[in-house]
């Protein structure tokens, strides 16, 4: 196991820096674990109802904050580390993972699957603002198209390739986990998203077509829309409860119950995607022990109940 890092006593005075330089940009910015990628915030489950939660439980993306009192507040009692709420912040954010230590010899990065996408299609990537992960990876910071809500994604551009926009954070420079720290490494002003990789991460997901089965009502109009809300929320939570030794199965009867709602047209994959990954590391997951699950799961959902959409 993976022991945790030593934090130095001027840690949390950097980290503190770190979050107000972020807000000074107009970043919401909001605590991570000391030494961790997952949310210092409670859960649902654990929701006191006060305070920001009053009218109802509020995720970390909608407590993030940009106001300098509030930072102070948070930071004051531990070294936060500092997450990045990509949607309310206009930032749309690729994370170029490197091959993990499970994949197949020979398995590409996600720079190496960028690199080759541009080749195929004839497009570019400008340089922009980009953060070095302590895996090797990076994170490539662009500013997101104006009339557009762009979502977080996973593998759509490609295996170890994900994006962090709304439903979605990032750790964000300067924090610090056992596998080192997260750094600038090209503070260049934020290039826009270009259009190419815009169009490639909001196209409609294919859906394989099957013959029609029987299904059983299910709500319409507002009812409907209730419904799925209320399905991500207890599955997102389902897994986020999870003890270890269960988490992994959890994450999967989540994934393949929401898969449902995806193929009928009731909720968008991204979404779930986004609130599934919150649950796992809410859980304790690491990114390579779910990712590639809750790919595989909605996949699997969706190619065996895509009979079930409908025209709303």
């Amino acid at each position: 196991m993976t022991q945790p890092i030593p934090i130095r006593r001027d840690a949390r005075v950097q980290l503190l820096a770190d979050a107000l330089t972020l807000a000074a940009r107009g970043w919401p910015v909001f605590p991570l674990r000391p030494g961790s990628k997952v949310p210092a915030l409670h859960s649902e489950m654990k929701c006191p109802r006060t305070g920001a939660c009053t009218s109802g439980h509020a995720k970390p993306e909608q407590r993030a904050t940009t106001e300098v009192d509030r930072i102070r507040t948070a930071w004051a009692t531990a070294p936060y580390n500092v997450g990045l709420a990509t949607g309310p912040a206009g930032l749309v954010v690729i994370d170029l993972d490197p091959p993990k230590p499970s994949d197949p010899p020979g398995t590409h990065s996600g720079a190496q699957i960028l690199e080759a996408l541009c080749r195929a299609t004839g497009e570019g990537v400008p340089d922009t603002y980009t953060v070095t992960t302590p895996s090797g990876g990076r994170h490539l910071y662009f500013s997101a198209p104006a009339q557009v809500t762009m979502r977080s994604t996973q593998d759509i551009l490609g295996r170890h390739i994900d994006t962090r926009a709304w439903g979605g954070y990032v750790v964000a420079p300067g924090s610090v986990t056992p596998a080192g720290a997260y750094t600038v490494t090209d503070d260049r002003p934020l290039a826009p998203l270009p259009a190419w990789l815009q169009a490639k991460l909001t196209a409609p997901p294919r859906i394989v077509a099957r013959p029609l089965h029987t299904h059983s009502a299910a709500p319409s109009g507002n009812r409907r829309a209730s419904y799925a809300d209320a399905a991500l929320r207890n599955e997102e939570n389902n897994v986020a409860d999870a003890t270890p030794g269960h988490r992994n199965k959890a994450l999967v009867r989540a994934a393949r119950a929401l898969g449902r709602l995806i193929a009928s047209g009731d909720l968008d994959r991204a979404e779930v995607e986004g609130a599934l990954s919150r649950g796992a590391e809410s859980a304790g997951l690491q990114p390579y022990e779910y990712r590639s699950a809750i790919t595989s799961a909605l996949n699997w959902s969706i190619r065996n109940n895509s009979g079930s959409r409908r025209t709303a």
